[in-house]
């Protein structure tokens, strides 16, 4: 017998009553019920030809992984957008702003605008508010630096943010979604206590 014929006999043998195992496992793992017969002939070509130097200890087992390595690879290749799609990329960007000596001042003049809003906080306040905005550490660690509790740190964060809120709306730099709620602007004398 040759070798193709023998790898046939193997493949009818040990395969293809694996069909239902097969179909089912496509079914359970893939979205799309119309490709369920594609992706099955695609598994039988990689068994074919995955088989023909070596036959698998488990049909079952290697008719299955590779199912899944099927899978995967369709999955992969869905998530990749095709360089097509970005072949007119240039006309939809936006341009981009370059720096110019105006924005330049613009955003020096807002910088200097929330130092000194900052600078308006309770020093505590104005501390938390720092390490958790500022430097990016998260509340546990201002908490423990600071010696206070994570509940301390959510509440200050939140005053000093709505404070500084308030500031730069008053400046005309706040927008809308930066406006607090009623009520929940700074105590008395602009600062929060």
């Amino acid at each position: 017998m040759r070798h193709d014929d023998e790898l046939s006999a193997w493949f009818v043998e040990q395969v293809l009553p694996l069909e239902g195992v097969l179909e089912r496992y496509l079914r359970r793992n893939w979205r799309d019920a119309g490709e369920i017969a594609d992706l099955r002939q695609e598994v039988y070509a990689r068994v074919y030809d995955g088989c023909a130097q070596r036959r698998p200890e488990s049909a079952q087992a290697f008719v299955l992984s590779t199912a899944r390595n099927l899978l995967i690879d369709r999955a992969r290749r869905a998530q990749i957008v095709s360089i097509e799609t970005f072949a007119d990329m240039d006309t939809l960007a936006p341009t981009i702003d370059e720096l110019s000596p105006e924005r330049h001042l613009s955003a020096r003049s807002e910088l200097r605008l929330l130092q000194l809003a900052l600078n308006l906080l309770p020093a505590r306040c104005r501390e938390v508010v720092e390490l958790r905005k500022i430097e990016g550490l998260s509340q546990r660690e201002v908490a423990s630096r600071m010696g206070i509790t994570e509940d301390t740190v959510e509440r200050q964060v939140s005053k000093g943010v709505r404070a500084l809120a308030l500031a730069l709306q008053a400046a005309g730099l706040g927008g809308t979604a930066a406006a607090p709620r009623a009520g929940s602007g700074p105590r008395k004398g602009g600062t929060l206590q």
